[in-house]
């Protein structure tokens, strides 16, 4: 497939920090006739857990949803989104025979706004934690943008001895930002104007990053201003200190060496017209890092593309699942 153009560097430093790192996508309201399930009774290690949260060894809480019976998929969302973000492909699993998993990732949503650990290995050593404490096996790792990363993380810091598939959605793996050793990555003045857009009218930022992320500033784009919307609430829900610390963590981090550590059957999943996540400097490195990495490049996507080609990600997912 011809890759759509990326915008330039001027156009993304222009428009501050609305053109810059990685999101999620867009969900709805908690579905109905999906099953929640009380696992107070599951065994656990280092952590309490009750019907809807797990506590960590340095005592936060994180908010876990848990719909349906089947083979297990767990979903990590994106920047500074919460697992609601993923509603649009939780209810659909649920429903085709999978039992799936989502968590608002710590100062994100209904989990703790921790002071600290808001970083890619606090992120990974939580999710290791609710893996633990829900004693999930042979489990599909979905991630999307900043939750690619948590993913990676997770399987090179923890193994992947709980892990059957892992899929990598619009994600910020390998790194993202310009270095010597990453020449074609976004300059830190991209993400300085993220930093201080989160620092000072965040609300109003929120709006307006949600537009590039969505494609909503494309010719001819058909974008609701629901969805519009939907992030803007998502992203309010985050804490202030969380969300910052976070910028750095999903655009500094480098992931080279975890992407080669990952041993299972993996999906590369990537809008060609991502103004967040630009496609060449991630999704097309990984899978060349990634051995026996599979890919589907999306023409003219952007990077929400679950919410705005919601049906055939749900698909080609699916097809994944069970292949």
């Amino acid at each position: 497939m011809k890759t759509t153009q990326n915008p330039s560097r001027r156009h993304l430093i222009a428009t501050g920090a609305a053109v810059a790192t990685g999101t999620l996508a867009f969900g709805m309201q908690d579905a109905a006739g999906a099953t929640t399930r009380d696992r107070s009774s599951q065994p656990h290690r280092s952590t309490s857990m009750t019907s809807n949260t797990i506590t960590t060894k340095d005592g936060t809480q994180i908010y876990y949803k848990d719909w349906g019976e089947g083979p297990v998929v767990t979903f990590s969302h994106g920047w500074p989104l919460n697992a609601d973000a993923w509603d649009g492909q939780m209810h659909f699993l649920a429903r085709n025979g999978f039992r799936v998993i989502a968590h608002d990732r710590r100062g994100h949503g209904r989990s703790s706004q921790s002071s600290s650990g808001n970083d890619m290995n606090g992120y990974a050593d939580d999710l290791s934690a609710l893996f633990e404490a829900l004693d999930l096996k042979k489990a599909t790792m979905v991630g999307h943008s900043t939750g690619g990363g948590e993913v990676a993380r997770y399987i090179a810091r923890h193994g992947s001895k709980r892990v059957a598939k892992a899929v990598l959605i619009g994600a910020v793996p390998p790194i993202m930002v310009k270095s010597a050793a990453n020449p074609e990555g976004l300059p830190i003045e991209v993400f300085d104007g993220i930093r201080a857009g989160v620092a000072g009218d965040r609300s109003q930022f929120y709006k307006d990053f949600a537009i590039p992320f969505y494609g909503a500033n494309r010719p001819g784009a058909k974008v609701s201003q629901g969805i519009l919307d939907h992030f803007w609430l998502l992203s309010m829900q985050c804490g202030q200190k969380n969300s910052y610390e976070c910028i750095k963590a999903f655009s500094e981090t480098d992931f080279t060496e975890d992407l080669k550590k990952i041993d299972v059957p993996t999906l590369v999943m990537h809008g060609e017209d991502d103004q967040i996540v630009p496609i060449h400097d991630s999704a097309k490195k990984s899978v060349q890092l990634i051995k026996g990495a599979k890919a589907i490049y999306y023409p003219g996507a952007p990077h929400g593309l679950t919410a705005t080609m919601q049906d055939k990600v749900n698909a080609d997912l699916l097809a994944f699942l069970k292949s």
